[in-house]
């Protein structure tokens, strides 16, 4: 380190003119470190720094030495801040960071005073600067290993908040990471997904970039273009209008430059000899410019300040020139401030911003000397202290720091207002980093490009490459970029699923959705249950066939002698009916195992009475006139109970065979209908057990017109007839709508449909026998 200390200081003083530095004499001495200068010249093979006056002036450093003055000023001669290190005076030390070697070179020569005995009254207990993250990495790390505090007041780059390897450094503006959270959170506040970000080759950008370029991935953004700006030279022009040309082509309309001003300011003019307009343009706090919005640092009034500046003009003419110190790097302490600062240079809402950061470093030294020289007493206790004897009490850290020694103070967003023929900055909103929270008015921001026709007010500006996909549509990426998609609507018994809105999700089973939904709705359920008004109007109607079949059942049990009675079957027909109609109940409310199992068998009993009762007629009217000792050797032998037992067995052999090989049981339909789900017994049109219904229906049918030519006063086989014909055509009704709709209404159907072939018998065939009954009597 010696070595190169001595060959860097050879070589400056090469290059020496005059010995006029910045500085103060003081029991503790700060060194200032700001950019009075600007060189640009690129750092040879073998090192080299020139005179950093031979570079450009910088306004903005000049403004940043004067509030580093100022605050030493109000420290040292104010009554009021004397009481606050009284008899301790501050004194300073200032370089000109020109360049990144003057930063190096400012390292090197505070280390080399650590061990010079000729510096022991004069080394600097504190580093204020440098203005660069680029210029901050190499001293925080160099002065970080001899625990000398660094407090810088523009260094952002969130890498040195690392205290493992910058144990020393602190900084009085935010972090970069917290001005790529206030980025992030405007451009989701506008919904601005389709965006370009430029950058510099320097480290502050590239940090800013890839930590930009990392955040969007998690708000859903994309980066169309992304480009480092280059330093202008002949060379790079070609390269610069390219940039333009391909943003252009990208048709982005917001671009974001985490870029120094330096850079952004040489790209501009390529931006403007395209004619490029009506784009947003979102700058960082280093080059917060731009057409629309800008994230600064946030402004303070620093009061006092500009008259300071004014009234000390006059007085920079003879620093320096009577100073007790020697000049161990001249070519960088070589700082002419007077030839600067008659130049009257302007304050911008930056300088102001960047200066009162100084100010706070100044006073964050001072809080730490009062508490390490116990001043509260009332009177310092001075010695010689080592600049690792300085540490900040976390009382005074939760003021301007935190944990990671970083500033816990947010951001300004800004916007450029063209006002009395000059540009000026705009406050339209804030953010804050902790909690994170971004207020902004957007009605306070003039948009350029489009305005309304009847109020001339400019529009909010859409940038998007592809837009919202409408209620119910999922995103199909057309490309790279999953912000360009096409939007297809979601089919039925789909829904979009908000976490990925590029696939459509199926429903629950029990659930079901219209097409373009993205929510699912709760499947109804269909079955007869008890309480609703069309169930409670078929059990009314249940009773009144109960009845009546009570009622008919009481005339037969009074009457069983009588010739009518025994003729029209007796009181073995009224039970097969009531069991018929009993047989109804099984439909309502949920279906069950036992009502699956019941409903059959015991509709049996019907067909088994109408087969009974039209064999009957023939065998009595057909058979007894044709074969008449056949039919009295079949009648004495149990013939007719023999038939109606075998008939009966028949039937219930077949429902019994169906019944154990393919039981019904309660089952749920989800198919006939998309919005509903059928609660049913399985098998409820089986074809096998309905064709057998349907031979039985018709042979009795057939069996019942054959006795059509009967006696005139005998028309008991043509009310029969008319009674099956009536069955018949209800139960096809009942068919067909049930191939059509399978809601409560079939359903209720069904169950109309066993009571109306009861009431047809019982109203065709038993009330015609009770009249018969009547009239036999009179």
């Amino acid at each position: 380190m010696g070595k190169m200390l001595v060959w860097f200081v050879f070589l400056c003083l090469l290059s020496y003119i005059d010995s006029e530095g910045l500085h103060l004499q003081g029991d503790y001495i700060i060194s200032g470190w700001f950019p009075l200068h600007n060189s640009d010249s690129t750092i040879p093979p073998t090192p080299y720094l020139t005179d950093c006056t031979q570079g450009l002036t910088n306004k903005h450093g000049y403004h940043l030495v004067q509030a580093f003055r100022y605050a030493m000023d109000e420290i040292n001669n104010s009554t009021q801040n004397k009481q606050f290190l009284p008899g301790v005076t501050l004194g300073y030390r200032t370089y000109d960071l020109c360049s990144l070697p003057a930063s190096n070179l400012a390292t090197l020569d505070l280390l080399a005073q650590q061990d010079d005995s000729s510096f022991v009254d004069s080394h600097a207990v504190a580093i204020i600067g440098p203005d660069s993250s680029s210029y901050s990495f190499t001293p925080a790390a160099a002065l970080g290993a001899f625990l000398v505090p660094q407090i810088s007041y523009e260094a952002s780059n969130e890498l040195l908040s690392n205290k493992i390897l910058y144990p020393a450094f602190f900084r009085t503006i935010p972090s970069d990471k917290n001005q790529v959270s206030a980025m992030i959170q405007i451009l989701v506040r506008f919904n601005w997904t389709w965006i370009a970000l430029l950058g510099s080759d320097n480290s502050y950008s590239i940090q800013g970039m890839q930590g930009l370029s990392q955040q969007v991935l998690l708000y859903d953004l994309c980066i169309a273009y992304q480009a480092v700006i280059p330093a202008v030279t002949d060379k790079m022009k070609q390269y610069m209008q390219d940039m333009v040309k391909n943003i252009l082509k990208t048709k982005v309309n917001t671009i974001v430059v985490f870029a120094n001003k330096r850079r952004a300011a040489g790209f501009f003019p390529f931006v403007i000899d395209q004619n490029v307009t009506g784009k947003v343009w979102i700058g960082t706090e280093d080059c917060t410019m731009g057409t629309v919005l800008g994230v600064a640092v946030q402004y303070t009034e620093f009061s006092g300040f500009e008259d300071f500046e004014r009234l000390s003009v006059p007085r920079l003419k003879d620093i320096g020139l009577n100073s007790p110190f020697s000049h161990s790097v001249p070519c960088m302490q070589n700082t002419k401030v007077y030839e600067t600062a008659i130049q009257g240079f302007s304050m911008s809402q930056y300088d102001v911003v960047s200066s009162f950061n100084v100010y706070k470093a100044v006073y964050t030294v001072a809080h730490a000397l009062h508490n390490i020289l116990h001043c509260d007493s009332g009177l310092c206790q001075k010695y010689n202290m080592q600049p690792w004897e300085v540490s900040f009490s976390f009382q005074f850290e939760i003021h301007y720091f935190t944990y990671i020694r970083d500033p816990p103070t947010g951001y300004d967003i800004v916007t450029w207002v063209w006002t009395d023929g000059q540009w000026s900055l705009k406050v339209v909103g804030n953010y804050t980093p902790g909690p994170t929270e971004l207020q902004l008015d957007a009605s306070l921001i003039k948009w350029t490009g489009q305005v309304t026709p009847v109020t001339k007010v400019s529009l909010f500006p859409y940038i998007q490459c592809s837009p919202e996909c409408p209620y119910g549509h999922r995103k199909l990426m057309t490309g790279q970029h999953k912000c360009c998609f096409d939007c297809m609507a979601c089919p039925a018994a789909t829904f979009l699923n908000k976490t990925s809105y590029t696939f459509c999700q199926a429903c629950a089973r029990d659930y079901w959705s219209e097409a373009e939904s993205e929510t699912c709705k709760k499947r109804a359920e269909l079955y007869l249950p008890w309480g609703a008004p069309l169930p409670t109007a078929l059990l009314i109607y249940l009773g009144v066939t109960l009845f009546l079949t009570l009622g008919t059942a009481v005339i037969f049990l009074f009457n069983l002698s009588t010739p009518v009675v025994k003729s029209a079957g007796g009181k073995t027909c009224l039970l097969i009916l009531a069991v018929a109609s009993c047989s109804t109940l099984c439909h309502f409310s949920r279906p069950s195992h036992i009502g699956c199992l019941l409903k059959q068998p015991l509709f049996i009993s019907f067909t088994v009475c109408a087969t009974v009762r039209s064999f009957q007629v023939v065998c009595i009217f057909k058979w007894s006139s044709k074969l008449p000792r056949s039919y009295e050797t079949w009648a004495k032998n149990r013939g007719p109970e023999m038939f109606i037992f075998i008939t009966t067995v028949v039937e219930v052999f077949i429902s019994l065979l169906r019944m154990l090989l393919d039981p019904p049981f309660p089952s749920r339909d989800y198919d006939f209908y998309s919005d509903s789900i059928i609660l049913e017994c399985s098998k409820t049109l089986s074809l096998g057990a309905h064709f057998c219904v349907c031979v039985l229906s018709l042979i009795c049918f057939c069996l019942s017109y054959m006795g059509k030519d009967l006696p005139a006063n005998y028309n008991e086989a043509k009310c029969i007839t008319f009674s099956l014909m009536i069955y018949m055509i209800s139960w096809i009704t009942f068919f067909t709508a049930y191939c059509i709709s399978r809601g409560s209404f079939a359903m209720a159907l069904n169950v109309g449909a066993i009571l109306f072939s009861v009431l047809e018998i019982l109203g065709a065939h038993f009330q015609n026998c009770i009249k018969m009954y009547t009239m036999s009597k009179q």
